[in-house]
């Protein structure tokens, strides 16, 4: 009797233990804005869908920091940025290269 007293104290703390959904959807958030990696756009190429960064390191891609040419997922991405700004991507291999599949300007 006294275990199951126990275990009925045990299942009430965990019922109302805050770790929900929404503790969850956070964690991918912070996963996702991990994957985020830092630059400065230098040139844009929306005739090509290409754009050359400077970026940091790529962690993802096990890639250091460099100034390289990317090709962009959806030519949309290119219309958020102008030369010279800040922004933060992801990039993943795709299509044979390497590929810009998300791009914010930084805050």
């Amino acid at each position: 009797m006294k275990t199951f007293r126990i275990l009925v104290a045990c299942a009430a703390i965990a019922a109302s233990t805050p770790f929900t959904v929404n503790a969850v959807a956070q964690v991918g958030e912070t996963t996702a804005a991990a994957e985020m990696s830092d630059g400065e756009v230098r040139k844009i190429d929306k005739e090509n869908q290409k754009i050359t960064l400077k970026h940091g390191e790529i962690k993802n891609l096990d890639m250091p920091g460099m100034t390289m040419v990317f090709k962009v997922k959806e030519s949309a991405l290119m219309d958020k940025v102008q030369v010279g700004a800040k922004v933060r991507f992801r990039a993943e291999k795709a299509d044979g290269g390497i590929v810009v599949t998300a791009m914010e300007a930084s805050k």
